[in-house]
């Protein structure tokens, strides 16, 4: 058989004949990004030698690391007196990691974790949104989402909100919310209500989302997809939410837990960053690292 004989034919959208019913093939979108580690990118270390701000600042990160123990107290220090050349350095050896954090309540900080899991940095700032502290933390998640607020609203409290009309199954939510948070202590497991299983109307989401009002934290974890973490005026009620990476709406639930664990770095994960960390730091300060 000759080339020429071979029929050529084409393929792809609108090449293909229609369905009797004039439905047309359609085709699922590829997944558009997906976060993984890589090591920062960071100076010769004959550029960083006379840096002790730096060395000092990697020096007690690395001690922090070690004496760390899930569960345990979390380990802070204060950054804020760095020079210039010396927190652009640490800046770039932490790099931005997965999980975002704001705080907005008595008062306000931007938390962003590192490309090493349980490390956070965490500004605090003024009104005018000049930040004030700079800080390093060792946790599994920064000490302001767990920073015990004043309780603005009380499981009791849930009864009184006014159900609109339209509203038919958030109320008996709202029940179920107010039953765990009330009995909740430290040793209590997390509940989670999957919202995205049950038959709730607009109405019902709308009701629900003004019962339990808006907290003072707000957490994005980008990963494959991103997902959403808020708290609620209610202290361990909060609302998650988990998006695929075309930014479809996939996992809607309420969570009763001190802290959900998608934004808490794990206890393995943790471990593996002193590794890391040894790694980036041992060209530079090979006595630190």
């Amino acid at each position: 058989m000759n080339l020429r004989d071979i029929p050529v034919v084409t393929v792809g959208p609108g090449s293909q004949p229609k369905e009797s019913d004039e439905a047309q093939l359609e085709y699922i979108s590829l997944p558009k990004e997906m976060s993984r580690y890589t090591m920062p990118d960071t100076p010769e270390p004959e550029d960083v030698a006379d840096l002790t701000g730096a060395r000092d600042a990697m020096a007690w990160l690395t001690d922090a690391l070690a004496r760390y123990t899930p569960g345990g107290d979390r380990l802070l220090a204060d950054v804020s007196g760095l020079d210039e050349e010396s927190r652009r350095l640490v800046n770039q050896i932490l790099g931005e990691g997965e999980v975002s954090i704001r705080y907005v309540g008595d008062f306000r900080a931007q938390i962003q974790e590192s490309v090493m899991a349980g490390v956070w940095r965490s500004f605090y700032m003024d009104n005018d949104d000049r930040i004030t502290h700079d800080l390093i933390e060792v946790a599994d998640v920064p000490c302001l989402v767990r920073l015990p607020a004043a309780e603005i609203l009380t499981p009791a409290a849930l009864a009184s909100v006014e159900m609109p009309w339209e509203s038919m199954n958030g109320p008996a939510i709202l029940t179920e919310v107010a039953e765990h948070a009330g009995k909740r202590n430290g040793d209590s497991p997390p509940h989670v209500i999957n919202l995205s299983l049950l038959p709730l109307s607009e109405a019902d989401l709308a009701y629900l989302d003004t019962a339990l009002g808006l907290g003072p934290v707000s957490i994005l974890s980008r990963g494959y997809g991103n997902c959403e973490v808020r708290s609620t005026r209610l202290r361990d009620v909060w609302w998650v939410r988990y998006f695929n990476s075309m930014n479809t709406l996939i996992l809607n639930s309420i969570e009763i837990t001190d802290v959900p664990a998608v934004a808490c770095a794990a206890p393995e994960d943790i471990a593996e960053t002193r590794e890391r960390l040894a790694e980036i730091l041992e060209p530079y300060w090979s006595d630190v690292a």
